[in-house]
């Protein structure tokens, strides 16, 4: 007599495995997610003149100026280093990012033993 429900070779027993590893995955990039908004991030253009912090979430926090940037006979110059230094932050805060989700992306590989998203699957 056929067994009924599941699949041969106990299959379920190993897909039960994969979603409580992808549960725990979910939990963790979501701890992650939350600590990263929570990060800050600065960078300074004009040797040091002008320092931006930028937050996990893309927001500016704080812009900090020297004395000796701020000459009101050349603004444009002072709102291009608040550009650049804003620009670095954000850019320090992607590549964080990035390497944060390639990191936890890792992780995907050993679910079940797929060898990544798919990997081996006949589909």
């Amino acid at each position: 007599m056929a067994k009924r429900g599941g699949f041969p070779g106990g299959m379920p027993g190993n897909m039960n495995n994969m979603i409580k590893q992808a549960q725990r995955m979910q939990r963790q990039m979501e701890e992650n997610q939350k600590e990263f908004e929570e990060k800050e991030f600065t960078a300074s253009a004009g040797g040091g003149a002008v320092e931006v912090t930028v937050s996990g979430k893309k927001e500016i926090l704080r812009v900090k100026l020297s004395e000796e940037v701020v000459d009101p006979d050349d603004i444009e110059m002072l709102e291009d280093l608040i550009v650049a230094a804003a620009n670095e932050a954000l850019r320090s805060m992607e590549e964080e990012s990035k390497a944060m989700m390639s990191k936890l992306a890792g992780g995907i590989g050993g679910l079940g033993g797929l060898g990544g998203l798919g990997g081996g699957l006949p589909f």
